[in-house]
């Protein structure tokens, strides 16, 4: 399968960017961001950078947010795990969510690496009621 750059609607991007955040903080990741690294990245338009509490909570979120991109006809592209789940990508082609354990997230520092993509607020989610 070859990747392909999506001709979508920026905005429509931007905003499927800012619910899977918003997803992420709803099942409990912290430091939650998203970086708008259009023009930057060949490969994306936004990130989205989460930090996990444990191995089965980051494979809870991921599953989510790859449900969350099949309800809204956006399925992932691809999703992959390192050996012992301590790194998570989802890849929805114009957005890639980076679900990290702490210690990796600090190892790799993906925030200073795309530093010059433009912050992105991020509104808290509105909760669900239970």
């Amino acid at each position: 399968m070859i990747r392909t750059r999506s001709k979508g609607d920026p905005a429509a991007s931007r905003a499927f960017a800012v619910d899977l955040a918003q997803a992420c903080l709803l099942d409990k990741c912290t430091d939650v961001v998203v970086r708008d690294v259009r023009g930057i990245s060949q490969v994306c338009d936004y990130l989205v950078i989460a930090s996990g509490t444990s191995e089965r909570q980051m494979r809870s979120v991921a599953q989510a947010l790859e449900d969350l991109g099949k309800a809204r006809s956006q399925p992932p592209f691809r999703s992959d795990r390192d050996t012992g789940t301590t790194w998570i990508v989802v890849d929805f082609v114009d957005v890639v969510v980076h679900l990290f354990e702490p210690e990796q997230r600090e190892y790799y520092d993906l925030e200073s690496l795309w530093a010059d993509g433009k912050p992105v607020e991020v509104p808290a989610p509105a909760r669900a009621a239970g």
